[in-house]
């Protein structure tokens, strides 16, 4: 498989009024190949979603530089889909208005907006909740919207930050089913921030584990479960002992962050 994504020597320091710098990632060099689904995993505050806003576009690294299919990224474009943890809705449009806002943006013809609005409304299961605005939806279906929205605009890459941590544990695990189903039947590249083990392993073709800051991809691991994946796969004794080498490593970072 051809890499579409290639983060080069991607680094970031933030500046404080008081002249006092904190370095939030150490250089990062890591490719991402068409078609996967990398889920990047580590501690709080380790620069995990740093790294993700670099490669949207709504941050800039302080050096290196991010490739998507050979052009360097200088900001924010329709070739990346981003879903945050927050539902980040258009409030005064409905959930189809806010599916079809970047197709109308960009002015796709009237007809060929409704046809992937309807499949996409389909594929999330909000069929019949239209005309609903987000305020009379849940969260997950809030967060079904928003990730209808991603899709309908045919990204190259889906960036994800965290985009089930603030939903319930049921919902979060029909979730994680939906978008895998998803990523199953479009084949789309995906890089998705979690600090939830089960959800790394479960999603993910392969996981790159995050150093305690300042943040630097310490480890890769390769998750050769077999698909469609079901989540009692999760009771498994591959899932197991992925958990548990995930978890050490983790814990290690944790520990190591705690001490500084």
């Amino acid at each position: 498989m051809s890499k579409q994504l290639s983060i080069q020597g991607v680094s970031r320091t933030f500046e404080s009024p008081g002249g006092k710098s904190t370095q939030a990632l150490l250089p990062v060099d890591f490719e991402v190949r068409r078609n996967d689904f990398v889920t990047i995993l580590g501690p709080s505050g380790c620069g995990k979603s740093t790294l993700l806003r670099i490669v949207a576009g709504l941050d800039a690294p302080t050096g290196g530089q991010v490739l998507l299919d050979g052009q360097a990224i200088e900001g924010p474009g329709a070739d990346r889909g981003m879903v945050f943890q927050s539902y980040t809705l258009f409030p005064w449009l409905n959930i189809e208005q806010n599916i079809r806002f970047g197709l109308r943006e960009r002015g796709v013809p009237e007809s060929l907006q409704r046809e992937r609005v309807d499949y996409f409304i389909a594929k999330v299961g909000l069929r019949g909740f239209e005309q609903h605005y987000p305020k009379q939806l849940s969260g997950g279906m809030q967060q079904r919207t928003a990730i209808a929205r991603a899709l309908a605009n045919d990204p190259k890459i889906l960036l994800m930050d965290e985009p089930f941590g603030a939903l319930d544990n049921q919902t979060r695990v029909q979730m994680q089913e939906l978008l895998l189903g998803i990523w199953e039947a479009e084949q789309k590249t995906v890089l998705f921030v979690t600090h939830d083990i089960d959800e790394a392993i479960f999603m993910a073709n392969r996981v790159a584990v995050f150093s305690a800051r300042p943040g630097r991809i310490k480890s890769e691991i390769a998750v050769d479960l077999p698909h469609p994946r079901h989540y009692t796969v999760k009771t498994t004794p591959e899932f197991m002992e992925l958990k548990a080498r995930l978890t050490e490593e983790i814990r290690a970072e944790s520990m190591a962050a705690a001490e500084h």
